[in-house]
């Protein structure tokens, strides 16, 4: 067993600083510590990974950058036609299941949480063993991130106000890191608003909160293609707004039935993919699939060993562990547009005498560069936020 492997079993290794966390938030203003305290965001103890976990997870995600921004990367999933296509797409979460037979990516979102909460996170926990696995100066980084995304879209012109775009964010679980998002670009002399989508309106200048025009948007919102937001759409569209993360990075790099082709060898070599990065991605990703009604005997069969996600689904929403099927929800995943991938296992951290909790490693990449890297613990089928115990976890790099 790695050292890593032997203190995550150890739940008095790696307990955080609450008290230094709690100062941290407090800086952050009132109203965000009240409300972190009362959902439990934060798990007590710390993840340990090695440096060869790390290296693992790093080789896969720089071999899915390369694959999906290969020439031959065609994108037809039936979403809107592209507006503006110079941002890069803010957050970008590669979550890994991490276990005795490696690092194994089970999906990637496009506008992933947490960044903002981890970063407070990371600068207030100095002392604990190894080293904290992210980039130095998150704050200055993460603003940084959004004007380049502006620069890459509107040159030099200045970036006068944020949107953090939600529906109903104060009733968003993650709320509290809007307003650390929102401090974070004031500090940083940009206005930044939280609103409702239904609160902005088109105009034929572009994009506005009551008289205040909106000059970038952090999106989000979970319906990727905007369908349900034609104002927002529509200026996405007629480039009037840059909108970070935009419909076609999800379809590009989010859509789960991405997963089933960066594990088909067949369609990589196709894209003249190295085999080099071939090898990378069948062993660093459980083998997905799309499932089709033809596979029905097959996919019960196979059930147990499988994890069946919505191809458009979002937070384990609709996601199913094969083993737990009833035959009418299995009948019901035939009929949508589902992808089935091999199970992989995901870590586990003990926070108390004969407690253990799962985890899973969430990289923050931008540009193909791992930002910071966080855990998350729960228990049950799925990641949540309801774990007694659980929550966002550090994770500290040994060796």
């Amino acid at each position: 067993m790695s050292e890593a492997a032997q203190l995550n079993m150890d739940a008095t290794a790696g307990r955080i600083n609450s008290a230094a966390l709690d100062v941290a938030l407090q800086g952050e203003g009132a109203a965000c510590y009240q409300l972190v305290k009362s959902r439990g965001l934060f798990a007590d103890v710390s993840v340990f990974v090695s440096a060869t976990q790390l290296q693992q997870m790093q080789g896969v995600i720089s071999a899915v950058e390369r694959v999906v921004n290969n020439d031959k990367w065609i994108i037809d999933n039936g979403q809107p036609a592209t507006g503006n296509r110079c941002a890069k797409g803010v957050f970008y979460g590669y979550d890994f299941h991490l276990n005795a037979e490696g690092a194994h990516l089970i999906e990637i979102n496009t506008n992933a949480g947490g960044a903002f909460l981890n970063r407070v996170l990371i600068e207030s926990q100095r002392t604990l063993p190894g080293d904290a696995v992210s980039l130095p100066g998150l704050d200055t980084l993460f603003v940084e991130m959004f004007r380049r995304e502006w620069q890459l879209a509107r040159g030099e012109a200045p970036l006068g106000c944020i949107a953090i775009v939600d529906e109903q964010p104060e009733q968003q679980y993650l709320y509290p890191e809007f307003l650390i998002a929102q401090r974070q670009f004031e500090r940083a002399g940009i206005r930044a608003v939280i609103v409702d989508p239904a609160e902005l309106r088109g105009c034929d200048d572009g994009l506005y909160l009551g008289e205040q025009k909106i000059d970038l948007i952090y999106n989000r919102l979970t319906d990727f293609t905007l369908q349900q937001y034609p104002v927002l759409l529509q200026v996405y569209l007629n480039d009037q707004v840059v909108l970070t993360p935009n419909p076609e990075h999800y379809e590009r790099y989010a859509d789960k039935r991405n997963l089933a082709r960066l594990t088909d060898a067949d369609e990589l070599r196709d894209l003249d993919v190295c085999e080099n990065d071939i090898a990378t991605l069948l062993a660093g990703i459980p083998h997905t699939f799309v499932v089709r009604s033809d596979l029905e005997n097959r996919l019960w069969s196979d059930r147990k060993s499988l994890f069946f996600k919505p191809c458009f689904g979002y937070a384990s929403r609709g996601a199913y562990r094969g083993e737990k099927l009833t035959r009418r929800v299995f009948g019901e995943i035939l009929q949508a547009a589902y992808v089935a991938q091999q199970l992989a296992a995901p870590g586990e951290r003990a926070i108390a005498d004969d407690v253990t909790l799962k985890y899973d490693v969430r990289c923050y990449v931008y540009d193909g560069v791992i930002q910071l890297v966080a855990a998350r613990l729960y228990q049950g089928q799925t990641t949540n936020f309801r774990t007694m115990g659980g929550g966002f976890a550090q994770v500290r790099r040994l060796g």
